[in-house]
């Protein structure tokens, strides 16, 4: 009798173990979308906020959050820079002559010659609609935007594809992203600040930054570089992992082989900014040449990259393992 329990158990546990998640995707009256894992809180696409569209908080498989409040919300003890690190989000300085990546809290109340000009030249990308939200197993979210000029004018657009999806312990997020020369050719500049991002929380970066002292992070790449030594280096994956809230947890970005100058530079600091940039060749120190390129009208590139929310290091993750496996995948 004893036995047989023990072996109902045991199936009742597998079993358990074996039972999907359950994703929901609501609209929110601002235009964004809530996703949910079985009735509890993800993430959110936050549309209203910004001269771009952002997902936060993100909560990650411990419970804990995965990006920093900053400045959507005031918390104690965090970093107060870079306002526009908002999120898991993407900007660009210069696309089309104008710049995503800031945005007018980037520059405080200095009014110089050089911020002027920087302010003047802030566009922004602007949903258009939500053209597929489906939950069930995974969660499908995908987004039409339109670039535009400090007057509003459409310079471009872009097909943004989310997928959510519980792999194992670790929660996941792919990010596809389509930029297209709609309207005439446009150019992608070369530049530092530019890519798709997430900024991590302060607990778990490497330093403090302006604010000063350690944080609990370490970063790693695909070719065994930490920490500042993978500033502006090549690789297929970078993973950002520290304590936050007592727990160990970590963040990995992947890039897939189909992506736009695989494998992408990696624009990422030890102070919490975590981007893959494939746009500031010469600004991130990756070749003399300027990487600046024009699109031509009706052109487009893809960006692809895969965000792993995890327990541990990139080892007890075993991201190396995760990559090889998102490479397959057309």
């Amino acid at each position: 009798m004893k036995i047989t329990s023990l072996l109902v158990l045991s199936v009742l546990c597998v079993y358990s173990q074996s039972q999907a998640a359950t994703f929901t995707l609501d609209k929110t009256p601002t235009g964004g979308a809530v996703v949910k894992i079985d009735g509890e809180f993800f993430t959110e696409l936050v549309a209203d906020q910004a001269n771009k569209t952002y997902l936060w908080p993100i909560i990650g498989t411990s419970g804990v959050t995965m990006t920093r409040a900053y400045p959507m919300k005031t918390v104690d003890g965090e970093q107060h820079d870079h306002p526009h690190h908002r999120g898991l989000c993407f900007g660009h300085e210069n696309i089309a002559g104008y710049d995503t990546w800031a945005e007018r809290a980037t520059f405080g109340t200095s009014a110089n010659a050089k911020t002027s000009e920087r302010v003047n030249h802030l566009g922004a990308i602007k949903l258009r609609e939500i053209t597929e939200m489906k939950g069930g197993e995974n969660g499908t979210l995908t987004t039409l935007s339109d670039y535009v000029d400090a007057a509003g004018k459409k310079t471009s657009e872009e097909i943004r594809r989310y997928r959510f999806a519980v792999k194992g312990d670790t929660r996941v997020i792919d990010v596809d992203i389509d930029i297209i020369a709609s309207e005439g050719d446009i150019l992608l500049d070369d530049k530092k600040d530019a890519g798709l991002s997430i900024r991590v929380p302060t607990e778990m970066a490497v330093d403090k930054g302006k604010e000063g002292g350690k944080g609990t992070g370490h970063i790693i790449t695909s070719e065994g570089l930490t920490d500042e030594a993978a500033w502006g280096k090549r690789a297929t994956w970078v993973d950002y992992h520290g304590t936050v809230g007592g727990k160990a947890v970590g963040v990995a970005m992947l890039n897939h082989p189909g992506s736009f100058r695989h494998p992408t530079p990696w624009h990422v600091r030890t102070y919490g900014l975590f981007t893959a940039n494939p746009f500031g060749l010469s600004q991130l120190k990756v070749q003399e040449a300027s990487g600046a390129m024009t699109l031509k009208k009706g052109g487009k590139i893809t960006l692809r990259h895969r965000f792993i929310f995890h327990n541990g290091d990139e080892k007890s993750a075993k991201i190396a393992d995760a990559f090889a496996e998102y490479a397959k995948e057309k």
